[in-house]
């Protein structure tokens, strides 16, 4: 597996244990172990890692837009177990920037779960969604080349 975005910087946008600081690590051929993001990290100069809070406070939703100024491509990550999203509609063209969604945790949903995950996405301005587990690898290269193809 390459580790994609060599020239394009990435932001991860999601709640809290959507799987975004998970799927850094599986990205990245890292260890997969649990790690609370407290702010914002930025890992292997390409993917900016964001607290789940940034999004779930709504007070805290200009912190995105900050921070997705220097990046490339914005993606959502809704987790098929959660039971909720925080995703206001339309939420994408808030970024003025491509947008892409990423359903994690597809190892440990059902199918029904998993198409849910992907409309919650799309209610948010989603049009392109890749399905993925960190602990199986499912999705995870399909993502990566989709990244390096854009730089």
């Amino acid at each position: 597996m390459s580790v994609a975005g060599k020239g394009r910087r990435v932001i991860f946008i999601g709640a809290s244990m959507a799987g975004k600081t998970t799927l850094t690590q599986a990205m990245m051929r890292e260890e997969l172990r649990y790690r609370k993001t407290q702010t914002l990290d930025i890992v292997g100069g390409f993917i900016i890692d964001t607290p789940g809070e940034y999004l779930e406070r709504g007070g805290l939703r200009g912190a995105l837009s900050v921070a997705s100024a220097e990046a490339g491509l914005i993606v959502f990550l809704q987790s098929a177990a959660a039971v909720q999203s925080f995703f206001p509609p339309a939420f994408a063209s808030m970024f003025g920037k491509p947008v892409a969604g990423v359903v994690t945790k597809a190892d440990i949903a059902s199918p029904e779960e998993i198409e849910e995950a992907k409309r919650r996405l799309a209610r948010a301005g989603v049009k392109r969604v890749f399905v993925t587990s960190a602990y199986t690898g499912e999705g995870i290269q399909e993502f990566i080349d989709f990244i390096d193809s854009l730089d």
